[in-house]
């Protein structure tokens, strides 16, 4: 089994601090739900696209998101 990488807990974390649904982020990244779902579990890599929406939508470094600091 892999270890998902460390953004999986803080793109969760950053989700539920926002109460929002797996399905309100995916479509604001224009993707389905259930490829949303293996981003946020690490079962999919997430895209740099992806990466870039999310750290604009919530406000956040990319360093921050990545687990980098």
């Amino acid at each position: 089994m892999a270890i998902a990488a460390p953004y999986v807990k803080r793109m969760r974390d950053l989700r539920e601090d926002h109460d929002l649904t797996q399905q309100q982020v995916a479509d604001i990244l224009g993707t389905s739900q259930t490829m949303y779902a293996r981003y946020e579990r690490g079962a999919n890599e997430l895209p740099i696209r992806h990466l870039v929406t999310l750290c604009r939508f919530y406000g956040v470094s990319a360093d921050y998101f990545l687990d980098l600091q």
